[in-house]
């Protein structure tokens, strides 16, 4: 896949802020201004606007999609928009603004390329804006951002903005993030998210929708290390297909050739690969995000929650996991309980053997002498396994690097967590 076409393709891209910051109306106004919607569409929320007694159309009724919510002004679902212009398509995450959604943030914000981070130009960097930017960060994204919304509450002041700008530099500069942007916007009035605004001719960049456009994500994939885990075993035992044995999973990482040498993990053992089926095609290979089904050269015993890799090229293989996690359980984390690490098709018993620090979200230092971890606080943990993973530090592989932790009591999901 060549850059190029990946550049004029696909930008998955996620939205955060604190409560009220505007993101809904941004994300309206990005496919009104564009013209992404449909007429029906449009005229629904002009009626719903006159009914709320309102003069110009609430474009935020276009994305909060869940009625209950849309009167209390609120957004607390992931909401995925879908919006295309000639240059690319977009696949939008709209994540909720309130402390308790954390974990939607995270969701939405493990699967995009750049997040906006949206901030009010009359209240400033809040404890959301500096959490959300260390979520993205940590989850590896390389593009950020940084929409100082609500200008025409502040008269369009250059000052201010600049304000912003300086505070929010004096903070990232301790986030893993190359690529920083900043624009200035009225997501109500429309000013520079999709056309340029006559209201801040002092600012020289370019406009929301122009950056989503033009920035460059082709880098973002790891296709160099071969990772595939293995979700099932197909063996339909039918007189047609009496000795067909299949691998069934997603590849993770890489991209995999018919008749590339490949290393059975754990058990070490090497074979070749002999096909690689996608439905009823056959493959001369395979790439991420590809759900295939393998077949290899030797009958060798694999099953699932394994993985084929290559013999110079293999995933590290741990019983004990340094790694940095959400906790998004309203209880506090306790060392002693019993847990689940889901990572990739495997499922392991697991304990949080020690709480190394928590994260202050604010200032991004490690405070070791606070160890309680509560819902929503970010803490770098160790966790012991019963059986080894097969994994990569997340900084080079993004799907091999994250996990989740579950209580095996309830099922529910605790924290989420990226390895190194």
């Amino acid at each position: 896949m060549s850059t190029s076409t990946h550049h004029n393709g696909l930008l998955r891209f996620t939205t955060a802020g604190s409560v009220d910051d505007g993101k809904s109306t941004l994300i309206g106004r990005l496919l009104y201004d564009s013209k992404s919607i449909f007429q029906d569409q449009m005229e629904a929320v002009e009626q719903a606007s006159k009914h709320k007694g309102l003069e110009d159309a609430d474009l935020s009724l276009l994305t909060d999609g869940l009625r209950a919510e849309r009167e209390q002004g609120i957004t607390i679902d992931v909401a995925y928009r879908y919006f295309a212009t000639p240059k690319r398509k977009f696949i939008i995450a709209d994540t909720p603004g309130h402390i308790q959604y954390t974990r939607n943030m995270v969701t939405g914000a493990s699967t995009a390329d750049l997040a906006i981070i949206l901030i009010d130009s009359r209240n400033g960097l809040v404890e959301q804006t500096h959490r959300h930017s260390f979520i993205a960060s940590l989850l590896g994204l390389q593009h950020l951002v940084v929409c100082v919304n609500k200008m025409d509450l502040v008269d369009y002041d250059e000052q201010r903005y600049n304000e912003l700008v300086s505070a929010f530099k004096s903070f990232s500069s301790r986030l893993d993030i190359k690529d920083i942007t900043f624009i200035p916007i009225s997501a109500l009035k429309g000013d520079n998210v999709v056309d340029t605004s006559s209201n801040m001719a002092w600012y020289g960049g370019s406009t929301l929708l122009h950056h989503l456009e033009n920035v460059h994500v082709g880098a973002d994939r790891n296709l160099q290390d071969c990772r595939f885990p293995v979700q099932y075993v197909v063996r339909p035992q039918t007189d047609e297909h009496r000795d067909f044995r299949g691998y069934a999973g997603r590849i993770a990482s890489g991209v995999f050739k018919k008749g590339d040498a490949v290393v059975a993990l754990p058990s070490g053992r090497e074979t070749n690969i002999e096909s690689i089926k996608l439905g009823e095609d056959d493959l001369d290979l395979a790439f991420p995000p590809l759900s295939v089904v393998m077949t290899l050269e030797d009958d060798i015993d694999l099953s699932r929650g394994e993985m084929l890799v290559r013999k110079n090229n293999q995933p590290e293989m741990l019983n004990e996991i340094d790694a940095k996690i959400f906790w998004l359980d309203s209880r506090p984390l306790n060392t002693s309980s019993r847990l689940v690490v889901r990572h990739l098709s495997q499922e392991v018993r697991a304990k949080i053997s020690e709480v190394l620090y928590r994260i202050d979200i604010n200032t991004l230092h490690r405070d070791e002498d606070n160890r309680e971890i509560d819902m929503n606080d970010i803490a770098r943990v160790r966790i012991k396994t019963a059986s080894p993973i097969l994994a990569d530090p997340y900084r080079t592989n993004r799907t091999t690097g994250a996990f989740i932790l579950v209580d095996p009591s309830t099922h529910a999901t605790v924290a989420a967590g990226v390895i190194g």
